[in-house]
């Protein structure tokens, strides 16, 4: 892997003042309410991958753009997030939802493209990227995602496409399921039978025993 050259490297990281974990899963699992619940009782900063400015132009990428166009977009909008963390972790920790896991999981599914090349075109930005300290993989029942729908106040095209377009749900089941086995951070969470509250608990615990333990938690490093 190349490395990056100026002016495209990342911004001095420096000291962490909080850990950043990150969220991942398909549409409706709940890692937004659990986001908003961790940032809470972290007290860090919640962001959303993809964020402003992005975050209002997807529709339109989403519907205009080629795949490969596409795929630049969104992995704008990944590093772009990534400055934004990297900025917040000066002060506190930070909570994702979604990062680099569902770029490449979802841009896949999408457009029926296999992962290997997408981890082929993601590769030489990783390095820009601001490594997790935990990736939290959401996993539920395809019942308990229809009843999670069901209520959702906020669905969306991707929401829906879940379960109107063939195939959808389980290419990504299996695209998650593949970037979870080569992610050295990953914990793979499922949510059936498990409220916000319980999930948020579970992860708490998780960071503090992270904490008293470093050596047993170290990740490998880009």
């Amino acid at each position: 892997m190349s490395p990056l050259r100026a002016p495209y490297t990342p911004g001095a990281e420096g000291r962490r003042q909080g850990p950043f974990v990150v969220l991942e899963g398909v549409s409706g699992v709940g890692k937004s309410t659990l986001a908003r619940l961790l940032a809470q009782r972290l007290g860090a900063t919640a962001i959303h991958t993809l964020t402003d400015p992005h975050t209002g132009w997807s529709g339109t990428a989403n519907l205009e753009l080629r795949p490969l166009p596409q795929f630049a977009f969104y992995l704008s909008g990944l590093l772009h997030v990534s400055d934004a963390v990297r900025q917040h972790l000066r002060t506190g920790p930070v909570v994702a939802d979604r990062y680099a896991s569902s770029v490449m999981a979802c841009h896949a599914a999408v457009n029926r493209v296999g992962l290997d090349q997408v981890r082929e075109l993601i590769t030489p930005f990783l390095p820009y990227l601001v490594t997790p300290d935990a990736t939290f993989y959401l996993v539920s029942s395809e019942n308990s995602l229809k009843e999670r729908m069901s209520v959702k106040t906020d669905v969306k095209p991707d929401d829906t496409d879940l379960f109107d377009v063939p195939g959808r749900l389980s290419r990504l089941r299996e695209h998650f399921r593949s970037v979870a086995e080569t992610d050295p951070g990953t914990v793979v969470l499922p949510t059936d039978d498990h409220s916000p509250d319980d999930l948020a608990d579970i992860i708490v615990k998780h960071l503090e025993d992270r904490r008293a333990h470093p050596d047993r938690h170290r990740r490998r490093h880009p």
